[in-house]
C-alpha cells in the first residue's frame, strides 16, 4: 500500500503539472507554426519563378547612324593659340583630310532590355533605350533573334512599344497591380545588365510613389540590382506579374548601389494601352496650372490642413468653361481626394479625354462641385514663355512687405510683353533679410493679386493686408507672375 506522501505526488502529477506539461507543448507547436509560416514567406529560392518568367524577356540592340565629322581633324578648345593653325590645314582643298575629303558615318549601338506582353510579339521596353535608333533587334532567352518596329513612344514616363512578327505565339508576361504591393515585398529584377546576358537579381521594394522629374511619375524603388542594360527590363512580384519596368538607378558611381526605380505598371499599363491604339498618348488636360499648398497658404485662406492642389491660373480651356478660379483650391478630382499637385496631374493624365468629372474646389472658405469637361492635353501644350529680364523703369516705387513696389504702367508693359489693359504691382527690389526674399521673390515679379483680390496699387496692397489681419490671419497670399508663369506665395504680415 502505498504512503500518503507517494499518493499526493501521483495526484500532483495527474493534476497541475499535467496542465503545465500541455502548455509548453502547446508554445512549442505555436512556435513552430510561426517558424513554417515565416519560411513560407521568405523564399528559399527563385528558380522557379526566373525559369518561368524568363523566357518572355529580351534583351534589346539599337544601332544608329552618326554623321561623323573629318576623320583627323582635332578637338581643341574654342580660342586656342593652335584654333587658326588648323582651320587652315583642314580647310585647304589641296590637304587629302581637307573638306574634299569624303565623310564615313559610324554605327553607334546601345544595349536595353524589354519584356513581351502577348503572344503576337508586342514588347515594352524603356523609351531611351530605343531612341532615335534606325534598327531595333531583339534576342530572346531561347536564342531567337527578330527585328523589331516601333510602335509608339511616350518620353513623359520613358515607355516605348515595340511589335516582332513570328510564325508562332511567343512566350509572355502579364502585368499585375503596382498599387496592391506594399513596401518589403520581395520583387526580382530581369535584364542584360552591362551587355552581359540575361541575368537575374532579388531585392525588396524598399519605397513606392517615388517622384523623379516627369510630371507623370510613379516609381517604385527596390534594392533589387539595376544596372545599365537593365533599362525597360520587368521587375517582377513573387507571383510572376510585372508591377515595374526598370527605368534608372541613383548611384554617384554609375553603378548599383542599391537604389534603382522601376515605372509602377498602373502607369505603365495606361500608357501601353493608348500606344497600342493610337501610337501615341492621348491624356486628359484641366487646363489650369497649379502648385501645392503650405501650412502658410492654407492659413491664409482659411483651409484647415494644407492639402489639395492650388489654382495660380486658368488657360482657354475646360476649367475656364467650367468656372474654376485662380486661387481655388482643387481637393476632389471624379470622386477622389487631392493630396497634392502631382496626385492631380497624374489622375487627370489617366482619364479618358472628353470625359465630364466632377471637381470639388474650396472658394471663400467654402467647398464648391464643378463639372469640367476634360480636353487632350498633346493638344494643348505649348512653349513656355522666355522670363523677362527685369523693368527699367521704376516709377515712384513704395516700400511694403519687404518689396520695392511700383504700378504698372505702359513703358513696364512695354517692357514685359503684357497686354495693354493688365494690372498689378511690379517688383523693383527684395529686402534680403524680408519673407518676401526667403519666399524666392525676385526683381521683376509681378504681384497681380492679394487675398485672391486684384491689385494695381500699393495702397490695394495695403487694404488686404489690412483685411488679412483683421480676420486674425498671420500671413498675406498673393498672386506673382514671372515670364507668364503663376504661383501664389504667403508673405507673413509681422513685418
Amino acid at each position: 500500500m502505498p504512503s500518503t506522501v507517494a499518493i499526493a505526488r501521483e495526484q500532483d502529477s495527474t493534476g497541475p503539472l499535467r496542465l503545465v506539461k500541455l502548455t509548453v507543448l502547446a508554445l512549442v507547436l505555436t512556435l513552430a507554426q510561426v517558424t513554417l509560416l515565416m519560411a513560407q514567406e521568405r523564399p528559399e529560392s527563385f528558380a522557379d519563378l526566373a525559369e518561368r518568367v524568363s523566357p518572355a524577356v529580351v534583351n534589346i540592340t539599337t544601332t544608329t547612324t552618326v554623321a561623323n565629322r573629318l576623320e583627323g581633324a582635332p578637338q581643341l578648345p574654342e580660342g586656342s593659340p593652335f584654333e587658326d593653325f588648323f582651320r587652315d590645314f583642314f580647310d585647304d582643298p589641296r590637304n587629302p583630310g581637307g573638306p574634299n575629303r569624303p565623310q564615313r558615318p559610324r554605327q553607334g549601338q546601345a544595349l536595353g532590355s524589354g519584356f513581351v506582353i502577348s503572344p503576337d510579339g508586342f514588347l515594352v521596353t524603356n523609351n531611351h533605350v530605343i531612341d532615335g535608333a534606325d534598327e531595333i533587334r531583339v534576342e530572346f532567352f531561347s536564342g531567337l533573334e527578330l527585328d523589331a518596329t516601333l510602335v509608339g513612344t511616350d518620353p513623359a514616363t520613358d515607355i516605348a512599344l515595340l511589335k516582332v512578327e513570328h510564325d508562332a505565339d511567343l512566350p509572355f508576361v502579364g502585368f499585375g497591380d503596382a498599387e496592391a504591393s506594399r513596401v518589403g515585398d520581395w520583387v526580382l529584377a530581369v535584364g542584360n545588365p552591362l551587355g552581359q546576358g540575361f541575368s537575374v537579381s532579388a531585392g525588396i521594394i524598399s519605397a513606392r510613389g517615388r517622384a523623379l522629374q516627369g510630371n507623370y511619375d510613379d516609381y517604385i524603388q527596390t534594392d533589387a540590382a539595376i544596372n545599365r542594360g537593365n533599362s525597360g527590363g520587368p521587375l517582377f512580384n513573387t507571383d510572376g506579374e510585372v508591377i515595374g519596368v526598370n527605368t534608372a538607378i541613383l548611384s554617384p558611381t554609375g553603378g548599383s548601389i542599391g537604389i534603382g526605380f522601376a515605372m509602377s505598371s498602373n502607369v505603365v499599363t495606361g500608357v501601353v494601352d493608348q500606344l497600342r491604339e493610337f501610337g501615341s498618348t492621348r491624356r486628359g488636360w484641366l487646363g489650369v496650372r497649379i502648385q501645392n499648398v503650405t501650412d502658410e497658404m492654407a492659413e491664409a485662406i482659411g483651409l484647415d490642413d494644407p492639402r489639395g492642389a492650388m489654382v495660380t491660373d486658368v488657360m482657354d480651356g475646360p476649367s475656364q468653361e467650367a468656372g474654376i478660379l485662380a486661387g481655388d483650391v482643387i481637393l476632389e478630382f471624379d470622386g477622389g481626394e487631392v493630396e497634392d499637385s502631382n496626385m492631380l496631374v497624374r489622375r487627370v493624365a489617366d482619364t479618358d479625354v472628353g470625359r465630364a468629372v466632377d471637381v470639388v474646389v474650396f472658394r471663400d472658405g467654402d467647398p464648391m462641385t464643378l463639372s469640367v469637361t476634360l480636353g487632350q492635353r498633346e493638344l494643348a501644350e505649348t512653349a513656355s514663355m522666355a522670363s523677362p529680364d527685369a523693368p527699367n523703369a521704376d516709377p515712384e516705387p513704395s516700400s511694403y512687405l519687404g518689396m520695392d513696389l511700383a504700378p504698372l504702367n505702359d513703358a513696364i508693359r512695354g517692357e514685359l510683353d503684357l497686354p495693354p489693359g493688365m494690372r498689378g504691382l511690379v517688383v523693383g527690389g527684395v529686402d534680403p533679410d524680408s519673407d518676401a526674399a526667403s519666399k524666392g521673390v525676385l526683381p521683376g515679379d509681378l504681384v497681380t493679386e492679394a487675398n485672391q483680390t486684384p491689385v494695381a496699387s500699393v495702397s490695394d496692397l495695403q487694404d488686404q493686408a489690412d483685411a488679412a489681419r483683421d480676420a486674425g490671419r498671420k500671413s498675406l497670399l498673393v498672386l506673382l507672375r514671372r515670364g507668364g508663369d503663376p504661383r501664389f506665395v504667403a508673405l507673413s504680415l509681422d513685418e
